[in-house]
Parts: structure tokens; sequence; C-alpha cells
């Protein structure tokens, strides 16, 4: 093995991420060739690798995609500030609101997760119309969805079963541990331990000492194992990175063709809590924590979404969110194309919640070709639902679920959006009450917790950070 699959299983995939990322498609299939014929020589498979990593990217390919957060920066167009929100009780309730919407979010989605990101059956995905599928066969009024995810349904021996029973409609009764909930509250903590001057250094600390292996995916994986193998050391009670400067991008890089896939972007919902309409900050926060594993797309998702929550306390309007986070991303990325793509797409249909269909449909031609878990297929899902909904609480999280992809995800990341304009006030009971303000997440000092306590030490770290 090697990280999260063997070294066949990462370098097929990277044989897909080289693609996209714009790399001569003749001297991929060249290396392919070879591939094929080395069989498992573990040797073979290595040299294999480190030259399709190498590979340049093509003169021709119609982007720009920088990792400095330098680079980045001097590539945006309409970077956007905003009136800095009073730290009252109205935001108090924001912020619980955030927290509140990001875990009923997450809940929502998280039952059928492996449904909704089963192995493709086609060149373009469209795990949305499994989803319906699996609703409708209970009854036709469960589409659109209007609840959490019941356990059963007639047609589940069709499709991939679901899991997290404790989520699912007939158990629900608190958040229960999940990564995305973990990367949040892991957030929380760097912040309060460090402040805003916290380092990509002080991310990987944190994973060593309070993350286990076992509890990330993909990139994750990658990432740590890289970490593990060649910096960290151990020093009386705790872990400290090498005295020699970390090379990040052979840490983001090296055997991780997740690169440019969800995880980081799951990972940022504290920095967007953190810099309260103040999407730049935001979005330089995410990049730090974000560069530990992820480049180029996965990079600018982290950015994104961490600029739209920042951006979801100080304005209603979703389009003014989602330009603010488009604003902090480079204007020269196939993520910034995606999404103007996708914000089109959604204005010819009215940006109505009634075309909710034709819209999943066109969403899955323009980015299905992408993993059903990388970034900007996600993305896409996360703008749509925020458009498509208004703002509304209720739509925007089923919206984030019912479109497919990485539904828990989606659904967390668009419920802190949502959460952050509503406030924990206006949020239905009919979501809030099921999880009866609990949180079990499996990190110490956060198992269990009131979901109100994580929103209270949310807004004592926008305190700290003013002062």
């Amino acid at each position: 093995m090697a990280g999260w699959n063997t070294l066949t299983e990462l370098l097929r995939r990277e044989f897909i991420q080289s693609r996209e990322e714009g790399k001569d498609p003749h001297a991929i299939e060249q290396l392919r060739d070879e591939f094929t014929r080395a069989g498992s020589n573990p040797a073979t498979l290595a040299s294999v690798h480190a030259r399709l990593v190498a590979l340049p990217v093509r003169a021709d390919f119609g982007f720009n995609e920088p990792n400095a957060i330098d680079a980045i920066r001097t590539l945006r167009h309409g970077s956007q500030t905003f009136a800095t929100p009073a730290l009252d009780a109205a935001f108090d309730d924001k912020m619980h609101g955030a927290w509140l919407g990001r875990c009923i979010g997450c809940a929502l989605g998280k039952p059928i997760e492996l449904l909704a990101i089963a192995a493709p059956k086609a060149e373009r995905q469209f795990t949305w119309r499994d989803i319906k599928h699996y609703l409708t066969a209970i009854a036709p009024d469960e589409w659109p969805l209007r609840d959490f995810i019941p356990r059963h349904s007639p047609v589940e021996a069709e499709l991939t079963p679901i899991i997290a029973f404790a989520s699912t409609r007939e158990s629900i009764a608190f958040m229960e541990t999940d990564d995305d909930i973990r990367y949040t509250v892991l957030g929380q903590t760097i912040l309060a331990a460090k402040g805003a001057a916290f380092t990509t250094e002080n991310v990987a600390e944190t994973w060593l000492t309070s993350l286990p292996y076992q509890a990330v995916c993909t990139a994750e994986t990658q990432a740590y194992r890289n970490l593990v193998t060649r910096y960290d050391i151990h020093e009386s009670t705790h872990w400290q990175l090498g005295p020699l400067p970390v090379d990040w991008h052979w840490v983001a890089t090296h055997l991780n063709p997740y690169r440019e896939w969800i995880g980081a972007q799951i990972r940022v919902d504290s920095y967007g809590y953190a810099a309260p309409g103040n999407p730049a900050l935001a979005a330089d926060f995410a990049w730090r924590d974000a560069r530990l594993s992820h480049v180029k797309n996965g990079l600018y998702g982290a950015m994104f979404c961490a600029a739209m929550i920042a951006a979801a306390f100080a304005t209603h309007d979703v389009r003014k969110i989602i330009a603010a986070a488009l604003g902090e991303i480079p204007a020269t990325s196939r993520l910034h194309a995606e999404i103007t793509d996708i914000v089109a797409l959604c204005e010819r249909h009215g940006n109505r919640f009634e075309n909710y269909e034709a819209v999943f449909n066109s969403l899955c031609e323009r980015v299905g070709h992408y993993s059903n878990i990388h970034t900007n297929n996600n993305v896409a899902v996360c703008v749509a639902a925020l458009l498509l909904s208004g703002g509304d609480f209720h739509r925007a999280i089923t919206l984030a679920v019912m479109a497919g992809f990485d539904t828990d995800c989606n659904g967390a990341t668009v419920g802190s959006v949502v959460g952050a304009i509503a406030g924990a006030r206006n949020i239905p009971e009919h979501w809030s009450g099921r999880l009866h303000d609990t949180l079990n997440s499996n990190i110490p000092g956060y198992h269990p917790i009131a979901i109100s306590e994580c929103a209270r030490r949310a807004v004592a770290i926008v305190h700290q950070l003013r002062a």
C-alpha cells in the first residue's frame, strides 16, 4: 500500500489528473504504454509516476493556475470588501446559525454519500438520478427532499448501500462524527491557539497530534503519509516538524493524484467564521491550510468556500456572496471558468427553484467528467444550490444534497452559508431540533459538545482576532 491506495491505482489516477492539469497528451500516452507493460513492478511504476508528475503543462493549455499565494492574488479580478459586522447579539446568532447549518447539511447528506459518489457508470456522472430513484420509490412526495434520509427504500438493493445510520430519519439525535465536522473543529482549535498568524506548519502539527491517520481520506491520507515519512520528529510529549524548511509542494503532490479533490474545501469553514465580512482574509487563511495537501483548483475551492462563508456574515444576497468568492481565486483557472458558466446556467433558468432538475442535468454535462469527489463539480453544486434557493435555508441544503456528487460535503458547506444568512433563530425547528444541540466529533474537547458552544468559541475567536 502507498497510503490511501495501491501504487498501481495511484498511478492510474495520476494519468487522469495529468490530463486535467493540461499536460501534453502525447507524452501522457507514451508513459501509459510503459505503465501497461510494467505490470506490478514497483521500481518501474515509481519511475513512470515520477516522470508523469514532472511533465510540464502544455503551452497551449488555456488556463494559468499557480499555487503561490502572491501569484494567485495577482490573477484575481474583483476582490470585494464588505462592511465589518458588529459583534452583537445578531452576530452571535449568525455564528450559531452557521455552525448549526453546517451540522444539519452534513447530517442530511451523510447517509447517501456513497450512493452519490458511486463508481462511474459513464463519461458524465448523473448521480442525482440515483438519489431521486431511491427517494421516489418510497413515495412520490419524497422528491424534492423534505426531511432527513430514510434508512430504507424498496430499490435499495439496486443501488450503492446507504451508510451512517445514526444520521438517518429514523435515528438521528445528534451530529455524528464526520470528516467535514472534524476539520471544522480542528480549524477552530488552530485559530484559538495561534490566532491570525497561524501557519501551514501549525496545521500539520495539529493533524499529527489530534487527527488519527485512519480518520483521513484521499489527498489528506497522502499528505499525512508524506509528512510522517519525511519530516516529523518526536520530542518528549509532542510532535514537531523538523528543522529544515518543509517542501509543501512535495507533501501535496508526492503519490497524491487527489490533490485537486474536495478535501481542502471541507476544512475551511472555521476560517470563514473567523473573518466575517472579509472574504480576502478568509481565503488567505484557507490557502495556508489547503496547501498542506492540495494544489491549483484544490486550493482555489478551499479559498472560494471560505470566502463565501465570510461574505455570508455581511450580506444576504447569494449573488454577491458568489461574486465575492470568485473574486478571491484566479480568473485564469478552470474553477473560475466553470463556476462562471454555472452562474450563467442558473440565470438562464431564472435562478428558480422549480427548474432544479434541468440545472442538475446541465451542470452534470458541464462538470460531470470529474471524479465525484473533485473540487470543481462540488463547488458547482454549492453555487447552484445557493442561486436556485435564493438563500432559503430549507431549499439550499436540500438542493445541495439532491444534486449528488459529495452530498455531505456540499450540504455542510451550503449549510454554513445559509445558516449564517438565516441565523439560528430562523432555521426551521424541523431541521435543528433533531440534533438536540449535540456534536460528537471524536476530537478531544469536542466530544460530546453543544453545537451552540462551538459557536460561542467561534465568536470568541473573532473577538480575539479583532483585538
